[in-house]
């Protein structure tokens, strides 16, 4: 992803493609499909919670909902680093997927504390 984007609805929606790409490139075995059943689950859901929250009823719901965005990107960057280590892909193909979601995480981590901040203010 050497084009960066900084619509990040769009970015996490790129994401859950490329999440998707790793899914479809993973053996048949037990670990491997429950980490592709956990995986669609995680990382489909930071782009339907990020959507929920830019219609947040209140800054502490836009906060819960980009927290929820955060647990997510950990889960799937959990499953990513799981599928490394056991070697299920060639190391070029998860990196790069690896290194998006730590990006997403330092951009979510930084908004929720822009967003805290403002709360005390």
């Amino acid at each position: 992803m050497k084009d960066r984007t900084y619509d990040l609805e769009e970015r996490l929606i790129n994401f859950v493609l490329l999440v998707d790409g790793i899914i479809e490139k993973l053996p048949s075995t037990r670990l491997a499909n429950h980490l592709s059943g956990q995986m669609i689950r995680s990382s489909t859901s930071p782009a339907l919670n990020y959507g929920e929250a830019q219609a947040a009823e209140s800054q502490r719901d836009f906060i819960h909902k980009m927290q929820v965005v955060l647990k997510e990107l950990r889960e799937t960057k959990v499953c990513l680093k799981i599928i490394h280590k056991k070697k299920f892909l060639i190391n070029g193909d998860i990196l790069s997927v690896l290194r998006e979601n730590e990006e997403l995480l330092a951009i979510f981590a930084k908004s929720i504390k822009t967003a805290k901040s403002k709360l005390s203010n």
